[in-house]
């Protein structure tokens, strides 16, 4: 619980930061000690997704976006990750690519790279099957364009999974989960301070951009924050 604690001060701290990838870096740094076991209890459906993708596209090239500790690994076998022809961890966060490496290195998984690079630069050698962003996409500042480019660097009939926290559209479309106004005000102001943007945009935009292959959308509870769920989805779409 102690180590909860500072998990939870380091995401309160107030930070001047100016560009995205200095913001990423100080507010993740001191986290890394306790970031995964913290993120087990507030980010639901990881393991789901992983599993689900791995069913779906259990080889080629899988990038994983905002890969930060690497912890996509932690829910396939040494077995099932060999099957990929090449993996690659990408994030601009050092402090959390150190432990993905010490990861990579202690499971003695050859085919995994890790990449410090801006997701919408970084540009594998050839297209891949398998692109996924966990709980990562609400933090990138132009997250349109972080799609474009995976639209783009898609084999053709390649997988998109995309798990993270949302709001839904005043108005969703049919079909889609509606959240009362409190959920849609509250939420997204809450994780704004720690720069993670809640958007309604997000989820109809992977809609029309991919076909839609499995799609949840539930809620989680803010560990030691008694004020209700945060809600989040869970989908995969395949480049048409």
């Amino acid at each position: 619980m102690i180590a909860d604690i500072k998990t939870i001060y380091q995401m309160l701290k107030p930070r001047k930061d100016t560009n995205h990838k200095d913001r990423l870096e100080n507010f993740y740094k001191n986290q890394t000690q306790n970031y995964d076991q913290f993120r087990k209890k507030l980010l639901a459906g990881r393991e789901t997704l992983f599993r689900e993708l791995n069913n779906r596209q259990p080889e080629g090239t899988w990038v994983d976006f905002g890969a930060g500790t690497g912890a996509s690994l932690d829910f396939l076998t040494n077995e099932q990750l060999a099957r990929y022809k090449k993996i690659y961890l990408v994030d601009l966060s050092p402090s959390l690519l150190e432990k993905a490496k010490s990861k990579v290195w202690k499971r003695g998984l050859k085919n995994v790279e890790v990449v410090t690079s801006d997701v919408t630069i970084f540009q594998p050698p050839e297209y891949c099957e398998l692109v996924s962003f966990s709980y990562s996409l609400t933090m990138f500042p132009q997250w349109y364009r972080v799609l474009d480019h995976c639209y783009k660097i898609l084999s053709p009939h390649g997988y998109v999974g995309v798990v993270d926290f949302y709001v839904a559209e005043k108005h969703p479309l049919p079909g889609l989960q509606c959240h009362d106004a409190k959920t849609r005000h509250f939420w997204p102001l809450w994780f704004s301070y720690d720069n993670v943007f809640l958007n309604p945009d997000h989820l109809p935009y992977l809609l029309n951009k991919f076909e839609k292959t499995h799609l949840f959308e539930g809620y989680n509870a803010i560990p030691y924050l008694p004020v209700g769920k945060v809600p989040y989805y869970s989908f995969i779409g395949k480049k048409s």
